[in-house]
C-alpha cells in the first residue's frame, strides 16, 4: 500500500515489464516531491487510517500484557513480599468474600492489573511467615493437651489440671496497674473478620469463637498459635427468638436436664483449646435457675470458666455457677452496642474507670472492622496511660482470688 502511495505522488513510473511498450501517459506534469517530504506523508496518512480503525473496532491490543518481562524461577520468600493488612484494605475500601478470600478487580490499588488469561481474576499467594506477625507473640501450646481429653470432650486432669488455668494465657504484665481486659466474639464466621482479629489484635486480647463455625479447630489453633487465648460461645435462649438465630443446640430454658446437657455436650466437642466459655444471647436462659444449674455445674465437672457478656451482672445463671464453684465473672461493659468509633472510644475510657476503681474490667465486644480499629489503637496506648492489658482469664482470676 505504501509503495503505489509514493509513487502516486511522485507520479512514478512502475517498472516496465519485459516486452511491456505501454505508452508513458500524456498531460501536464507535477512537481515531484523529494523523499523525505513524501515518506512523512505516507506515514500520517497510515497513522490516520489506522487511528479511524480504532474508534471504529476498538484497540486489539488494549487487554493484552503491556510489558513482558522474564521471570527467573527461584524460592518464595515471604519477608520480599509485600505486606498489606485486611484493615489496611477495609480502609482502602476493598470488600473481601468472607468465605472465599478474594478481593474484586476494581479495588486493588492503583497500578495492578489482572493476569492475562485469567479471566479478569487476580490471584494473590498469601504465605505464612514469622515476618508478619508481631515481634512479642508468643504461642501458646497446641490443643489438645491428652490428659485434658476424653472422647473428644474437655476434662480435669487425673493429676488435678484443668482447661481454665492450662488453655489460659499466662499474664506477663505490670501486676502494679490496673487491669483491663478485652473480649472480641462472633469469630468463625466470617473469614476476613477473623483473620484480622487474630493477626491484627494483641495478644493479650481473648478471642471468642462461634461453634457452628467451619474448620472450628484450625481458626482456635491459628488463634492460639498466635499467642490469644480462646473461648467458646454457648448460644442460650434469648428473651425474643425471632431477634437472632441461636442455632439448633441453642439452650433453652423451658428444656429439662435431658435435653439440654446432650445439646451442651455437642456444643463442648466441636473443638478444644478454649480455657472456658460464654454466652451467646441467653436473656432468658439466664433467668432461669432451673435451667441453669445443670448446665453451669457440667461446665465445673469439666473444668471450665465460664464469662457472661451482656445478660446482666447478677442473673440466676450466676448464682447457680457460684453455688456449684464454676469460676465465673461478667464483662463490665459491651464496647460497641454502637458500631460508631466515639462511642467505642467512650467505652473503653469508661473501661478504664472502672479499672481504677476496682482493679481490673473486663470488656466485650464484636468482631466488626470498627471495633476491632479501635481496640488495636486504645491498646497500643494502654500502658502509656497507667494500665495493663491483660487476659479475659487473667481478669477472671483476679475476682476470684479471695480478698486480703
Amino acid at each position: 500500500m505504501i509503495p503505489n502511495v509514493i509513487r502516486w505522488l511522485k507520479r512514478e513510473k512502475p517498472a516496465r515489464r519485459p516486452n511491456d511498450n505501454a505508452a508513458r501517459p500524456k498531460g501536464p506534469r507535477i512537481p515531484l516531491f523529494g523523499h523525505p517530504i513524501a515518506a512523512l506523508v505516507a506515514c500520517l496518512a497510515v497513522a490516520g487510517a489506522g487511528i479511524g480503525a480504532i474508534q471504529v473496532f476498538g484497540d486489539p491490543s488494549a487487554a493484552g500484557p503491556r510489558e513482558f518481562i522474564q521471570l527467573a524461577p527461584g524460592p518464595a520468600h515471604a519477608d520480599a513480599a509485600p505486606h498489606i493488612s485486611f484493615s489496611e484494605l477495609a480502609e482502602a475500601g476493598a470488600e473481601l468474600d468472607p468465605m472465599l478470600e478474594t478481593i474484586p478487580v476494581d479495588d486493588l490499588p492503583h497500578g495492578a492489573e489482572p493476569a492475562d488469561g485469567t479471566g479478569g481474576q487476580v490471584q494473590i499467594s498469601m504465605v505464612e511467615s514469622d515476618v508478619s506477625r508481631p515481634q512479642n507473640v508468643r504461642p501458646l501450646p497446641r490443643a489438645p493437651i491428652p490428659a485434658l481429653l476424653q472422647n473428644g470432650m474437655p476434662i480435669v486432669a487425673p493429676d488435678g489440671r484443668t482447661s481454665s488455668r492450662v488453655y489460659a494465657r499466662p499474664f506477663s504484665g505490670d501486676g502494679s496497674k490496673p487491669k483491663i481486659a478485652i473480649i472480641i466474639g462472633g469469630l468463625g464466621f466470617n473469614a476476613r473478620q477473623t483473620t484480622q482479629a487474630i493477626d491484627e489484635l494483641p495478644s493479650d486480647v481473648t478471642l471468642s469463637f462461634v461453634p457452628y463455625a467451619q474448620n472450628l479447630q484450625s481458626w482456635i489453633d491459628r488463634a492460639r498459635a498466635r499467642g490469644h487465648e480462646v473461648m467458646l460461645e454457648l448460644p442460650m435462649e434469648p428473651f425474643d427468638p425471632n431477634a437472632d438465630d441461636t442455632g439448633p443446640q441453642t439452650l433453652m430454658a423451658s428444656r429439662d436436664t435431658s435435653q439440654n446437657i446432650p445439646r451442651l455436650e455437642n456444643l463442648l466437642g466441636r473443638a478444644s483449646g478454649y480455657f472456658g466459655v460464654t454466652n451467646y444471647q441467653g436473656a432468658r436462659f439466664a433467668s432461669s435457675a432451673q435451667a441453669s444449674a445443670p448446665v453451669v455445674a457440667q461446665l465445673r465437672r469439666r473444668g471450665l470458666s465460664f464469662i457472661a457478656t451482656g445478660i446482666g451482672q447478677r442473673t440466676a445463671l450466676s448464682v447457680e455457677a457460684a453455688r456449684a464453684g464454676l469460676q465465673n465473672t461478667a464483662a463490665d461493659r459491651i464496647i460497641d452496642a454502637r458500631r460508631e468509633a466515639d462511642s467505642i472510644d467512650e467505652q473503653l475510657l469508661n473501661l478504664e474507670a472502672l479499672a481504677l476503681q476496682n482493679g481490673a474490667a473486663i470488656g466485650a465486644g464484636f468482631a466488626y472492622p470498627v471495633t476491632m480499629v479501635q481496640v488495636a489503637e486504645w491498646a497500643s496506648e494502654i500502658s502509656s496511660r497507667g494500665y495493663a492489658l491483660a487476659p479475659a482469664s487473667a481478669v477472671l482470676a483476679q475476682r476470684a482470688a479471695p480478698r486480703r
